[in-house]
C-alpha cells in the first residue's frame, strides 16, 4: 500500500506518514518503483501513532515513545512512566478548566440575580 493509499483508507494525514518515515521507523517498509509500501506491522504502528496524538502527544513525545517502543530490550516501565506524566498533566488541565468553569458559572449567577459589579 502506497502513502496515498494508507492515508486515504485509514484517514490518516500525509504530514503523519511523512513524519513516520522521517523518524525511521518504517522498519519493514519497503520502497517499490520510487513509492513507500506499507504492510500490516506499519499500519498497527501507524494507529498507535495516531493513538498518541489522540491523547495530546507532541510530535517529539511521540517519537521518543515509539522508538522506546520498537527497541529490541523492554522499555515497558519507561513507556508507561510516559503514559503517567501524560496522564498527570491532562488531569492537571481538567482540574484547571473546572476552576474556569466554576468562575464563570459564578459570574453568570451574578449577573441573572442582579448582582453585577460595576466598573
Amino acid at each position: 500500500m502506497t502513502i496515498n493509499e494508507a492515508s486515504e483508507r485509514y484517514h490518516i494525514p500525509l504530514e503523519i506518514l511523512q513524519e513516520y518515515e522521517r523518524w525511521g521507523l518504517c522498519g519493514a517498509v519497503k520502497k517499490v518503483m520510487g513509492a513507500w509500501q506499507y504492510d500490516d506491522t506499519d499500519l498497527e504502528r501507524l494507529s498507535m501513532i495516531m493513538t498518541l496524538h489522540d491523547i495530546g502527544f507532541e510530535n517529539a513525545e511521540t517519537e521518543a515513545y515509539m522508538k522506546l517502543l520498537l527497541e529490541p530490550k523492554n522499555n515497558s516501565d519507561q513507556c508507561l512512566k510516559m503514559l503517567e506524566e501524560k496522564r498527570r498533566a491532562l488531569l492537571d488541565d481538567i482540574h484547571f478548566r473546572e476552576k474556569q468553569i466554576s468562575t464563570l458559572d459564578y459570574l453568570r449567577y451574578q449577573i441573572r440575580s442582579g448582582e453585577e459589579n460595576t466598573i
